[in-house]
């Protein structure tokens, strides 16, 4: 088990095990389509990105359950900017 996840810090950054759970699966579905990592560490576990993006504050869910880039503007389209469905 990856140590972020035994950590109950996480868990209270997004707002429970239910958020962090769908914010976990909705970014790594971004990262496998394409999309750039947001932390710089040296790593290729997806899920390691993932929890070390929530932990710096570089992705939140919204009121909408979307997964939200920390400075960013929300798209009319909501969803990540840079995931792009006709690529898929």
């Amino acid at each position: 088990m990856l140590e972020e996840l035994k950590e109950e810090e996480v868990v209270n950054k997004v707002g429970g095990r239910f958020k962090l759970s769908t914010l976990i699966q909705k970014r790594l579905v971004a990262l496998k389509a394409g999309s750039r990592p947001l932390v710089d560490i040296e790593s290729d576990n997806k899920i390691t990105i993932v929890l070390q993006e929530i932990l710096q504050d570089k992705i939140f869910l919204d009121t909408t359950n979307e997964v939200r880039i920390t400075g960013e503007t929300q798209s009319d389209e909501g969803g990540l900017p840079d995931l792009d469905p006709t690529s898929l």
